[in-house]
């Protein structure tokens, strides 16, 4: 076994240190948990003494080193920090009365807001279920034992093993069937403290004929380093409609990876928005399984980095069945000397005719040292199908700079209108309004610069 798959493992073996306690400030001790859950910890646990963490000579990671992960020591929350309203006013979404808060991976439920203004009640009076692992095993147990972890499988992925031994709390919300929320629910995860792992977990159940709008939201407040490792989990019913804004804006020296996966039951809809602004090194890994004919999805990205920061973005559109349609944009734009990955493959397997499926990766370059890798890739096993893909990496078209310099505008306000301008046609489509606008803001300001 060489040296590195030793170190590997090893340090895969540092970071479980400590999951066999929960944080201290959880109300619901280990004990009390259902058999069930112990079980999948357990489970999760033997994983992650099999496994190693990922190196460059693994396929999957071949663009994405994550060796200055490795070289960092990371603990579990060892005394929590109480934060007031006042500290996180800044980050709150004017449409989501609807949230929940966890500071450093701990429920912060004087800070959340459950049950005001979500709205809705399914026909037999169930009403919309937003709360953390403990009230939504005490009031639904049998749907979260259904769903929480059986859609994102840890059997050969590392930071979702690990997560899954750490599973103490989450943060589940579970449509009924033909409800509707009439506001966004909005879970806001704040990282107070450097050298933490943290391990968030969401569920997201919506039953049949419902629908609902979830945000995801990742802020620090402050500029150390540190780890988050996320895991989200979303099963659509038939006829289900999700609309799922994903937004990463953590310190410029955290560590961020995550993976989602998504169920997808007949005729069901599916659209994300996914926005990375921070982290030294982010992955993202985007899991997308029509398990029933006529599904829709559509994913959207931007990754808009700069310095030495590294985002990577790896999504899985698996059509199993017919009559599927599936969209996808993902922009990066990359300053300094910074490093974006996408990897996006669209699977048609066999039977799975009459699939409808468009990719698209467009990759900006603001500076000489910058870098994209982009593999976007179709696998059909399928012939009544219609499928594209398509990748662009280039820079700001120099006759787009001179028509506006014609108009009066600086050449530094020329590049920075038209950098703009690329990266927004993806905040535009977050369904949120204020927080669109906010996006806006951040994105104006990060792609302005003196000329």
């Amino acid at each position: 076994m060489s040296t590195d798959v030793v170190a590997a493992r090893d340090y895969l073996t540092d970071l479980l240190a400590g999951h066999a306690q929960p944080p201290v400030s959880l109300a619901s001790p280990v004990s009390k948990k259902p058999a069930w859950l112990k079980a999948l910890r357990v489970e999760a646990t033997e994983r992650v003494g099999v496994l190693k963490m990922p190196i460059p000579h693994d396929e999957a990671w071949r663009f994405t080193d994550i060796s200055a992960l490795t070289q960092q020591s990371f603990h579990p929350l060892r005394t929590p920090t109480s934060l007031q309203a006042g500290d996180i006013e800044r980050f709150l979404i004017d449409e989501a009365t609807t949230r929940l808060v966890f500071v450093d991976g701990v429920h912060a439920p004087q800070l959340s807001s459950v049950g005001v203004g979500v709205g809705g009640a399914g026909p037999g009076g169930a009403a919309i279920v937003v709360g953390n692992l403990a009230s939504a095993i005490a009031t639904d147990g049998s749907t979260v034992q259904a769903h929480l972890g059986r859609h994102a499988s840890f059997n050969d992925q590392p930071f979702a093993a690990l997560n899954s031994a750490f599973l103490h709390d989450a943060a589940v919300i579970i449509v009924p069937r033909d409800t509707s929320a009439a506001t966004p629910v909005h879970l806001l995860f704040i990282a107070t403290q450097s050298e933490l792992a943290v391990h968030p977990r969401v569920l997201l159940v919506a039953e049949t004929g419902s629908a609902a709008t979830l945000i995801e939201d990742y802020v620090a407040l402050h500029e150390g380093a540190y780890f988050t490792n996320s895991v989200v989990e979303v099963a659509l019913g038939a006829n289900a409609a999700v609309e799922h804004v994903r937004v990463q804006r953590e310190s410029v020296q955290a560590f961020h990876i995550a993976s989602c996966a998504v169920s997808l039951a007949h005729a069901s809809r599916y659209h994300s928005v996914s926005v990375a602004l921070g982290a030294r090194i982010s992955r993202v890994e985007l899991d997308v399984r029509q398990t029933d004919e006529a599904t829709e999805c559509s994913l959207d990205g931007l990754a808009l980095i700069g310095e030495r920061q590294l985002a990577d973005t790896h999504t899985f559109i698996d059509h199993a069945k017919p009559h599927g349609v599936s969209r996808q944009l993902h922009k990066t734009i990359v300053d300094g000397a910074a490093h974006a990955v996408f990897s996006g493959k669209v699977m048609v397997r066999p039977g799975a005719q009459r699939i409808d499926s468009a990719q698209s990766s467009r990759n900006l370059l603001l500076s000489a040292k910058a870098l994209v890798d982009t593999l976007p890739q179709l696998e059909i096993f399928a012939d009544d199908v219609k499928c594209t893909h398509g990748a662009t990496v280039g820079q700001l078209d120099s006759e787009e700079v001179f028509y506006l310099r014609s108009r009066g505008l600086s050449e530094a306000a020329a590049r920075n209108l038209l950098t703009y301008a690329f990266g927004a046609e993806v905040i535009d489509r977050i369904p949120v309004a204020s927080l669109r606008r906010r996006l806006e803001r951040s994105v104006l300001e990060q792609t302005t610069r003196q000329p």
